[in-house]
């Protein structure tokens, strides 16, 4: 099964391309599914149509579905969601407040990757397109199977044991309920099921990430830093979706700066993100709402490009950690030693190669960090950053 996920800042129409690319497979036969996993569900609405927990056709070979986090955990951990609302009730809180606390923070991105899971498995669609929530929760979604990892051979073990030796003794004295180790088994049997998920988010050859902007200043940035976030998990981006564009034959006066403007961020977004490729869809002169619609929007945005292919394999930006200090490694093609120039502001590296400069939104890891040196390979320039006084 092909996998697509669909990311960027909220209000750039991340949805409507989402659906636009879902609608466009489905025409071309393939049987496709368009999940949303934001909590603010607006794919029933860009489709026109009533959506629910499972998927529910909505043209042919079309499946959509809108993943819902409290149900989730209602019908498939009911121990955890059970222990967790007797807990908030013992303290005195409400009934009603405690089922709705009981789920608890990031239960979106783990019901999302656990459908992702399910369809996967079953493989009863060849195409599943994920619109996301906006980028800083996608990337808690594409961190959770290495922080379940994590967890699972590190902390867990020890906390079963600890909590095994110490609950009889301890639990008289408390006003709050332990967790059996039924709820621990339970709490296992998530994160392997999380952790088995990076075989399907991993894997360049299933599933790749889009990033979905619009032509302005905060927008792009928090799309650069989205794009190195993504290379530091090491998930593929594919594509560039730029939306809105306003159109050449657009003649007011009114218009004219904006024009301009995003003709010079367009040149950035080309500087930024190449090789990747970037596809444009314009600002239409009315509402995009439905399929029939949504499949204008694809064919302006793809034209007559296979949406389902993964469009590229190239990696031209990659993050790996040495020790305590952090690479991050540039594709520069045929560029010489001495054309290229590196400088650092706060988090932001800036890298010149001859008349060209290339901005770099650097992620949060390597905040507080200075480049300690660079090295020139065969086109490839490793940048060495340490933390100072280190």
């Amino acid at each position: 099964m092909r996998v697509i996920l669909y990311t960027g800042k909220g209000g750039v129409g991340k949805t409507s391309i989402a659906a636009a690319t879902a609608a466009a497979c489905a025409r071309r036969g393939l049987r496709t599914l368009v999940m949303s996993t934001d909590a603010a569900h607006s794919l029933g609405d860009s489709l026109d149509q009533e959506l629910g927990d499972e998927p529910r056709q909505v043209a042919p070979g079309l499946f959509a579905q809108e993943v819902n986090a409290l149900h989730e955990l209602e019908h498939n951990w009911e121990r955890i969601h059970h222990y967790l609302a007797s807990l908030f009730n013992s303290q005195g809180i409400d009934d009603i407040v405690a089922e709705e606390m009981a789920s608890p923070p990031g239960m979106e991105e783990i019901a999302s990757l656990m459908w992702i899971k399910h369809h996967a498995e079953r493989s009863d669609y060849e195409v599943l397109i994920v619109d996301c929530a906006p980028t800083g929760e996608t990337l808690q979604l594409l961190a959770f199977p290495d922080v379940a990892r994590w967890y699972l051979n590190k902390i867990f073990p020890i906390e079963r044991r600890v909590m095994k030796v110490a609950r009889p003794m301890v639990q008289p004295f408390l006003s709050i309920p332990l967790p059996s180790d039924e709820i621990f088994g339970s709490v296992r049997s998530l994160l392997t099921s999380l952790e088995s998920m990076k075989s399907v988010l991993g894997d360049p050859r299933v599933c790749t990430v889009r990033i979905v902007l619009n032509l302005e200043k905060m927008v792009i940035k928090e799309a650069q830093r989205a794009y190195t976030y993504l290379n530091l998990y090491d998930y593929l981006t594919d594509a560039i979706c730029v939306n809105r564009v306003l159109p050449d034959d657009v003649v007011d006066v009114y218009f004219d700066d904006w024009r301009r403007q995003q003709k010079r961020y367009a040149a950035q977004v080309r500087a930024t993100f190449d090789p990747l490729p970037i596809f444009s869809a314009p600002l239409f002169d009315h509402e995009v709402v439905g399929v029939a619609q949504l499949s204008e929007l694809a064919h302006a945005l793809y034209g007559d490009q296979d949406p389902a292919a993964i469009l590229s394999q190239a990696r031209p930006q990659r993050v790996r950690k040495d020790g305590s200090d952090y690479v991050l490694t540039l594709d520069l093609g045929f560029a010489t030693k001495e054309a290229v120039s590196l400088s650092q502001r706060d988090d932001e590296l800036y890298v010149t190669v001859g008349a060209y400069k290339r901005e770099l939104a650097l992620p949060r890891v390597l905040r507080g960090t200075v480049t300690d040196g660079a090295h020139l390979e065969e086109g490839q320039l490793s940048i060495r950053f340490t933390r100072q006084g280190a």
